[in-house]
């Protein structure tokens, strides 16, 4: 199921579903690991951590921003790039014993949330550039 199809069509990028599972991802970043991270004086990790997490967000934002298809789906792609990200940070924490297995799998989860709607979201941005399915991009 494609959730942006199924409701009222976007007013602003805050609408999309991608972006609301993003956000939810920062926040849990910003108030539950960094304290940790900064607790263990782990300043670049904490760094790229938050850089990677606001990054998911910034993306799906400003291809939302394009008014076009193709250039949103490009911007959503970068978008799944830097979600990656932040959960290799989130398991390189966990390896360095600075967060703990419950605090990955909660990291995890929202990782797993995010992807999934930001597939979907990407999936009817693709099917919208080329309603005869004839799309030539592989993903």
């Amino acid at each position: 199921m494609i959730e942006e199809m199924a409701a009222e069509p976007a007013k602003t990028f805050e609408d999309l579903e991608a972006w609301k599972a993003a956000r939810e991802l920062r926040v849990f970043v910003f108030r539950r690991v960094v304290p940790e991270l900064r607790q263990h004086r782990e300043f670049d990790l904490m760094d790229q951590i938050k850089r990677a997490s606001r990054s998911v967000g910034n993306n799906i934002a400003e291809g939302y921003g394009r008014f076009h298809f193709r250039d949103n789906y490009r911007f959503c792609s970068n978008a799944r790039g830097s979600l990656a990200e932040t959960l290799d940070h989130l398991i390189t924490c966990n390896d360095d014993d600075l967060i703990s297995a419950e605090l990955l799998a909660e990291g995890r989860e929202l990782f797993e949330q995010a992807l999934k709607v930001l597939n979907g979201y990407m999936l009817w941005l693709k099917r919208s550039a080329d309603p005869a399915g004839h799309s030539r991009d592989p993903n």
